[in-house]
């Protein structure tokens, strides 16, 4: 036998041992911690809570059972439970029961609790970033947010503006597109902003602000009471399904369609340090039941708008949108809110810089695909 022929048949002899090791019979699982060439770091990641029961004190911006948001934080606290076998339970605090709604931040950076569920625009007086994070007027969709902040760097850029507080952040949901706000008076023009007091947060109502409204940030539990007694003239809340619940049709008949919160994220954010003293295969659990969650409330929060928007009509709600020199004025204005805050603030800067790269690319592919395709729907 020739050389060539002898490595040709020891070839074809190795490939049918090697082949005939993996029937049936002789099948078994690969144990890849043993495997020779495994991360030392992956060969330590094995934990067990060893029938030890962790308790994590969470604390919410919403009411207890509060449609979608709260009740979507008691389905995550009681996934957790499940999937963890009962080792692991978050203990909910709803608004005002343990911390107020919006100090929420400060207790969890100081350790008060383990973690809460808000929105990153809220802290925008601490770091104007951070009401980035929650997204931006004629910016991003739910859809468009999440893959940036999962796959467009987002997500580091939050976690490491976010350490500089103690804290640790995951999306906790996505209320999905907002509608513009409630009015009791039709806006026919932009003249008609001017002067208007509004309840709008974030972005959007310094945005607003540039267009002459005078934005004012007021908890759930007063909107509806400042709204009927004239103390202001307009809010925005979220969509259908939670605005129907607010009652505002009853005192602000004109509902118009918005472009200042395309797609906000809720965030689920942790003490950084209580985080740390989890074992790796509780914070594994959180992370996974975080992004079902974050997923979850983002189809529900569309599940109830389209069936609410229906009701709405029952009731004879007159759904607008703002006259185009209005939107026009907008976009004038979110320009220069940008420039201002990018160059008072460099982390702004920073992150805007990464929005504006993602976005740019996702307006061209939604404009070959999803544009179209609503169009000929």
């Amino acid at each position: 036998m020739n050389r060539r022929d002898f490595l040709t048949t020891a070839t074809a002899t190795s490939a049918a041992l090697a082949l005939g090791g993996c029937n049936e019979s002789n099948r078994q699982a690969i144990d890849y911690s043993k495997h020779p060439h495994a991360k030392d770091k992956d060969k330590k990641r094995v934990n067990f809570n060893r029938n030890k029961k962790t308790v994590i004190k969470l604390a919410t911006s919403w009411p207890a059972h509060f449609p979608i948001m709260g009740i979507g934080v008691e389905r995550f606290a009681q996934r957790v439970k499940d999937i963890s076998s009962g080792s692991l339970e978050i203990k909910i605090y709803p608004k005002n029961v343990l911390i107020p709604a919006l100090a929420v931040f400060d207790a969890c950076s100081s350790g008060q609790i383990d973690a809460f569920h808000s929105g990153p625009y809220y802290w925008k007086g601490k770091n104007s970033a951070f009401s980035l994070y929650s997204g931006i007027p004629f910016g991003f969709t739910a859809e468009e947010i999440n893959s940036w902040m999962l796959f467009g760097g987002g997500l580091e850029l939050w976690r490491e503006q976010y350490a500089k507080y103690n804290l640790y952040p995951f999306m906790g949901g996505n209320t999905n597109i907002q509608m513009g706000g409630w009015f009791r008076k039709p806006i026919n023009s932009l003249e008609d902003m001017k002067g208007l007091k509004m309840r709008i947060p974030g972005l959007g109502g310094e945005v607003f602000a540039k267009m002459g409204v005078n934005p004012i940030l007021l908890p759930a539990g007063e909107i509806y009471t400042s709204l009927e007694r004239g103390v202001i003239d307009a809010t925005e809340w979220v969509g259908p399904a939670l605005d129907i619940k607010m009652g505002f049709y009853k005192v602000a008949p004109y509902y118009y369609s918005g472009w200042h919160e395309p797609g906000s994220i809720l965030e689920l954010t942790f003490n950084k340090e209580s985080w740390k003293k989890l074992p790796f295969e509780h914070q594994s659990m959180l992370d996974v039941a975080s992004s079902e969650m974050n997923s979850n409330m983002t189809y529900e929060f569309h599940a109830e708008n389209i069936k609410a928007l229906q009701k709405l009509k029952e009731l004879n709600v007159k759904q607008l949108q703002f006259p185009q020199e209005v939107s026009q004025a907008g976009k004038v204005a979110l320009s220069e809110v940008i420039d201002e805050l990018s160059t008072k603030n460099k982390d702004f800067e920073k992150v805007y810089a990464s929005i504006d790269k993602h976005l740019r690319l996702s307006k061209d592919w939604s404009d070959a695909s999803l544009r179209y395709f609503l169009n000929e729907r």
